[in-house]
């Protein structure tokens, strides 16, 4: 019987990889092959999903597949690299470390030892799994031989009926009828969190000056949020700008509910799932056109290729006040969520590595 055996760093609740990595377990286990998880780590509420990556020795078989989910650091790559059985690496993307530069020294060595571990393993690779053609490309500048580009599963059928009430109430009677700008991304130099507080204090002064900027993530590099709300109050817009942090899936849909236009300005994205909960929320999207943010938005959005924030502030008044424009962006947003639904994701999965377990080529 096959055997697809998945690695990741840390398995954890309420995260893109991690609900990735279960869907993609339970997928393979109704295609009738064998399939755990390995970790380093495992959050309390998943920690019944996983076995530590050092126990798979003594588990191992013949013809077993080892995928490993890549996005950080961890000791597993290099047990991954001493391992005989086929590689599979499903590569989401590590950001640069010079976007950590100046604001954490740790954090930076981090990603750099990422990297490093992105480079050994894409030569010994047997295939490539990225979700962006912009991973792909980097998996094959490292060595990759063959790569298939294949989206994340990201388990947001219908999230947007599960809208917590409370919470939206709660919202509107904070601002009312005032503009919102919503970016959903940790808090991170490469998100570029900054430059939408500059654009918000110019929408502010031309076109409504109750606007607000709603910043929805963890503030995982604490130097440069502490600057982002810091600048904001510089600006005079500390009660402007508001930081959603901890959210369930129905508050965050909320918060998505609530907001006029989606905005993003982020530097570096290997895929951005934001914009897809962006359209499955109705919500009318401006971006930066940086790494994957063209492939993934399509034409659901007003794509920029300047993000100076004046530019990024007529993009939004442009949306709020042009209805037809609105309503397109809205109806491309739905139509674009289609090439990314689960079943055939999971379905292409399936037909990928089962390629691979029969020794056949992938396509």
């Amino acid at each position: 019987m096959t055997g697809v055996h998945q690695f990741v760093p840390a398995l954890l609740p309420r995260d893109a990889t991690g609900d990735h990595t279960l869907a993609l377990r339970d997928t393979f286990r109704s295609a009738g092959w064998e399939s755990e998880i390995y970790v380093e780590a495992a959050h309390d509420e998943l920690i019944d999903q996983a076995t530590y990556f050092e126990r798979y020795p003594e588990r191992a078989e013949p013809g077993d597949i080892l995928l490993y989910q890549l996005g950080t650091a961890s000791p597993v790559a290099d047990f991954l690299l001493s391992r005989p059985e086929p590689l599979v690496l499903d590569y989401h993307n590590v950001t640069p470390a010079s976007f950590y530069e100046g604001w954490e020294d740790h954090t930076s060595e981090k990603v750099t030892l990422a990297r490093s571990q992105v480079a050994a393993l894409a030569p010994l690779a047997v295939l490539g799994i990225a979700d962006s053609a912009f991973n792909a490309a980097e998996l094959r500048r490292l060595g990759c031989r063959t790569t298939a580009v294949l989206p994340i599963l990201i388990g947001r059928d219908g999230w947007v009926d599960r809208v917590d009430e409370r919470e939206l109430s709660r919202l509107f009677a904070d601002h009312g009828t005032a503009t919102v700008l919503l970016f959903v991304g940790r808090i991170s130099p490469n998100k570029a969190q900054h430059h939408l507080v500059e654009a918000l204090w110019l929408y502010r002064r031309w076109y409504d000056p109750e606007a607000r900027l709603h910043l929805v993530g963890p503030a995982v590099t604490a130097s440069y949020a502490e600057a982002v709300f810091g600048f904001a109050a510089e600006l005079g817009l500390e009660g402007a700008v508001r930081h959603g942090e901890h959210l369930t899936p129905a508050q965050l849909a909320a918060w998505y509910a609530d907001a006029d236009v989606f905005v993003c300005v982020s530097e570096h994205e290997g895929f951005c799932i934001p914009l897809l909960e962006a359209m499955a929320s109705d919500l009318p999207v401006v971006a930066y056109a940086a790494g994957a943010v063209p492939e993934t938005l399509g034409d659901a959005g007003i794509l920029l290729d300047d993000k100076r924030p004046s530019l990024v502030a007529s993009a939004v008044d442009r949306v709020r006040h042009d209805p037809v424009l609105a309503d397109r962006l809205v109806a491309a947003g739905r139509g674009r969520l289609g090439q990314f639904g689960a079943a055939a994701t999971r379905a292409r999965f399936v037909e990928v590595l089962g390629a691979l377990a029969a020794g056949r080529g992938v396509d």
